[in-house]
């Protein structure tokens, strides 16, 4: 990434927030060369802003104010080419151009509504709630990446259940959030209290592999949904569902998905190069 438009120091520093949050997208950038598709990789740095203003910021009025500022800030860019770097480098595309401002507004306006969510009551629930924003960021990746008529509903599936298993992973950091990674279902069923999603205890294990348990079962339902995948969404895709099989197998399941989500390997080589040749196949 030293050479690339993206080395300044401004962008850079939003594109090592979106590799610290998926270290396995390193290996997608060497199919992915940000020196020919700087805006590409600009996309990805801007979802990780909005998923930290909705997520990472823990009192939603200022989260609410920053996701405000974002509004602001795509409602204009087209016309002014934007103020923020990472908009810069997005609407110096033609592309940026070429989707609808609600597309762009969207994520913004899901975000904004899921501030003030609960934990939802089971894992249907779960997944329909988080899909709203990641369904709204997918359609906007898959107009950008493959024109407005791609369907986005496999896109949409990949970035909710990526989106809940990065949670999963957090279970102990987010135990005292008013919006748990385990439903009120699992909590209830395994006779949960916050105290102990903090700590290790067979009560938290068999919690942590029922939720695995639902999210392999939706992992392998996304080859079934129509609609292309970018190649940082098709690795997110390959690279989720190997890491749920594995810890949902594994002694320690929570210590091992902690492990492996973070992981890079041959593994992950492969993965990237599948779902950057799938682009391929896609792209003229």
């Amino acid at each position: 990434m030293s050479d690339s438009p993206l080395s300044g120091d401004a962008l850079q520093s939003y594109v090592d927030k979106w590799l610290a949050a998926q270290p396995q997208q390193r290996i997608a950038l060497a199919f992915v060369d940000p020196r020919r598709y700087p805006a590409h990789v600009a996309l990805a740095a801007f979802e990780q802003e909005l998923l930290a203003a909705a997520y990472g910021i823990r009192e939603p009025q200022v989260a609410a104010l920053k996701l405000n500022w974002w509004a602001e800030e795509l409602g204009g860019a087209a016309a002014s080419g934007g103020r923020h770097p990472l908009t810069q480098v997005l609407f110096d595309d033609e592309r940026a151009h070429t989707i609808s401002g609600e597309l762009w507004l969207a994520p913004v306006a899901a975000a904004m509504a899921q501030l003030e969510q609960g934990t939802a009551v089971d894992f249907a629930a779960q997944l329909g709630a988080a899909s709203a924003l990641h369904g709204a960021l997918a359609r906007l990746e898959t107009s950008w990446w493959y024109g407005a008529e791609a369907s986005a509903e496999r896109a949409g599936r990949v970035a909710t259940l990526a989106h809940l298993l990065f949670g999963l992973q957090r279970l102990p950091e987010d135990a005292d959030r008013d919006r748990l990674p385990l439903p009120m279902a699992q909590l209830a069923r395994h006779g949960l209290n916050r105290g102990q999603l903090r700590t290790p205890g067979p009560e938290r294990q068999a919690a942590v592999r029922a939720q695995l348990g639902d999210l392999l079962a939706a992992w392998r339902e996304v080859p079934r949904l129509p609609g292309p995948l970018s190649p940082f969404r098709g690795l997110e895709w390959r690279h989720g569902a190997s890491v749920t099989r594995r810890a949902a197998r594994a002694g320690d399941a929570l210590s091992t998905l902690q492990a492996l989500q973070s992981r890079s390997g041959l593994r992950t080589t492969l993965q990237a190069w599948q779902a950057a040749r799938a682009w391929k196949l896609q792209t003229p």
